[in-house]
């Protein structure tokens, strides 16, 4: 059986954690900041955990994560 190809893109976006949850970098912060709320800039630090049917579609792309 040949090995599966990861999608680059998603092995640049997302890391497994040690549950098998999948993180990823919060959305909405590339640009446009002076439009933003400073609730929603605090509240966008950091990294994520994304929701169990948005991992599902994830780890599909990630054969081996």
């Amino acid at each position: 059986m040949p090995k599966m190809k990861t999608k680059s893109g998603a092995k640049k976006r997302f890391k497994v954690t040690a549950n098998g949850r999948v993180k990823v970098a919060q959305a909405g912060k590339r640009h446009g900041m002076i439009k933003r709320t400073t609730k929603f800039i605090r509240n966008a630090r950091g990294t994520t955990v994304l929701s169990k049917q948005d991992e599902r579609i994830v780890k599909q792309f990630l054969p081996y994560a």
